[in-house]
């Protein structure tokens, strides 16, 4: 490969890059951030429902261990 082709296929790589960021910076512009105090609630309402996944999930898993215990002592 000559000198003249690989300096021509590294400034279509660098342009190719130059492009994904503009194009990348050009799409984040589009974007609908949300406000800081529906972030704050949608955080709030996550950790809320994660808690009463775990509580129920605790639960659960207690009354099988009893049920599991009670079938063992049976036998």
């Amino acid at each position: 490969m000559t000198v003249v082709k690989q300096k021509e296929k590294e400034q279509q790589r660098d342009t190719g890059v130059v492009q994904l960021f503009r194009d990348t910076r050009a799409e984040l512009k589009k974007v609908v951030w949300p406000t800081r105090e529906e972030t704050v609630r949608l955080t709030i309402l996550v950790l809320f429902v994660s808690a009463l996944v775990g509580v129920f999930l605790f639960g659960a898993d207690s009354i099988f261990l009893w049920l599991y215990t009670l079938l063992v002592s049976l036998v």
